[in-house]
């Protein structure tokens, strides 16, 4: 894109293609704000302006993988929606700030544990006075308020209250998504698309061998192939 003069059809055509095709990179950000009460599609929309954004000043001369590059502008673009807009209270930028690591923290020890993580757990995993991780809590619940029993449309009409002990079939998928995403950029071109694919497109093998015009079985091998290689390299053990 950054070869062809801005404003010609072509490209408006590459860059929406780019847009289109890193689409899985925007959900996989917005996925990660998933418990919280804005709808998820509105997160979605937000994460896309940012990717929009990522890929506008996107400078390919400086050696960086663009899925590196534009994956914190996409969190940067959703996070600055959640603190400008959704807030119903003010909260202080430092809980603001410490309240992004405190999530972090609770979803690496709910993989971990199997369960939702006890405040000393976070506190000593982030080296910080339990105090500081109940103030976080609090200020995290300083987003719009939705009632217990308000119906939600997305759910077939069930109310927050109906579904509370909701266990996430995904869940299971956590720990493996969070490995992918450390590990992607090291993967050549090809074999980083079948894994966007994959695991953030969530297309079959056969899907992916249609999108890319080779045979299901190929994509098997290639997929243990993939997973192979990752497992061997000291970023996996790491």
């Amino acid at each position: 894109m950054a070869e062809l003069e801005p404003g010609t059809s072509e490209h408006a055509r590459v860059r929406a293609a780019l847009i289109e095709v890193n689409v899985p990179l925007v959900r996989y950000a917005a996925a990660r704000f998933r418990g919280r009460s804005e709808p998820m599609e509105d997160v979605i929309q937000v994460g896309t302006i940012g990717l929009i954004n990522a890929i506008d000043r996107f400078d390919s001369t400086r050696g960086v993988q663009f899925p590196t590059y534009a994956l914190p502008t996409i969190l940067g673009e959703i996070k600055r929606y959640f603190r400008d807009n959704v807030r119903t209270m003010h909260v202080p930028r430092r809980l603001q700030e410490l309240w992004v690591q405190v999530s972090g923290a609770m979803e690496e020890l709910t993989v971990a544990h199997g369960r939702t993580p006890r405040i000393p757990e976070i506190a000593a995993r982030l080296r910080i006075p339990e105090e500081d991780v109940r103030d976080c809590l609090d200020a995290g619940r300083a987003y719009n308020a939705a009632s217990l029993e308000a119906a939600q449309e997305s759910e077939g009409g069930l109310a927050l209250l109906d579904r509370l002990g909701y266990e996430d079939a995904a869940l299971t998928d956590v720990e493996h998504r969070d490995m992918v995403r450390h590990l992607l950029v090291q993967l050549p071109e090809r074999e980083r698309r079948i894994i966007m694919l994959r695991f953030f497109g969530n297309l079959t093998q056969s899907q992916i061998s249609s999108e890319l015009g080779m045979s299901q079985m190929h994509v098997s091998r290639l997929l243990a192939r993939i997973f192979a290689r990752l497992r061997s390299s000291n970023a996996w053990e790491s």
